[in-house]
């Protein structure tokens, strides 16, 4: 098969060929939250319930409803493949305050923070309908905050100021301290891109 789409396709390709090479015991061991019915491994991501079939991969969703596009799979492989579990401490940090975030900060800025700004900041109600939808959590912070579960143990916040006549809208995009040790700085920024993605969907 030609591949069409290098930049998603590619590294899909890789991660679903390790993948098969997966022990399931490891991943098991390493990430409480999944389930494992000796068939397909089940993982939750915002709120729903994805069955990933090994060692051939396929994946559905549990609710009937359309599967993640390949970078949020990809995501999910990296997932099972490298994570683990890791206690949340209970405090917050920016993408720049973890590791590498300062090598990573210009296209996550564009990729994320800019992203978010401009889809939310300009429509500040259609974003609050949005995270209702997702039942998130709401925050008292910016013009509109909620707060996410996004993957096991792991948690996010979007906080979005509408823009005026003076200033342009703005958004920040907060992880639990655990995404620090538990996924690498490219997880962080793909994380972040799934999150404004699946909110801009529900809107």
């Amino acid at each position: 098969m030609q591949v069409e789409n290098h930049k998603e396709e590619v590294p899909f390709a890789h991660y679903e060929q390790l993948f098969r090479s997966l022990a399931p015991q490891d991943a098991l061991t390493r990430l409480p939250d999944v389930k494992w019915d000796g068939k397909e491994f089940t993982v939750t991501l915002l709120g729903r319930e994805y069955a990933i079939a090994h060692p051939d991969y396929a994946i559905r969703a549990l609710d009937g409803g359309n599967v993640p596009p390949l970078p949020a799979q990809t995501f999910l492989l990296r997932y099972l493949l490298e994570s683990r579990q890791v206690s949340w401490g209970g405090t917050w940090k920016t993408f720049r305050e973890m590791p590498w975030g300062e090598m990573y900060i210009k296209p996550y800025t564009g990729r994320v923070l800019t992203r978010a700004a401009f889809t939310f900041g300009t429509r500040i109600q259609a974003f609050r309908t949005a995270c209702e939808k997702m039942g998130a959590i709401p925050l008292p912070h910016g013009d509109a905050g909620y707060q996410f579960d996004f993957i096991g143990g792991y948690q996010m916040q979007i906080l979005v100021w509408e823009g005026d006549e003076e200033f342009a809208p703005n958004a920040q995009v907060l992880y639990s301290d655990n995404f620090a040790d538990g996924f690498a700085a490219e997880d962080r920024v793909v994380a972040g891109d799934i999150l404004i993605s699946t909110v801009k969907a529900y809107c």
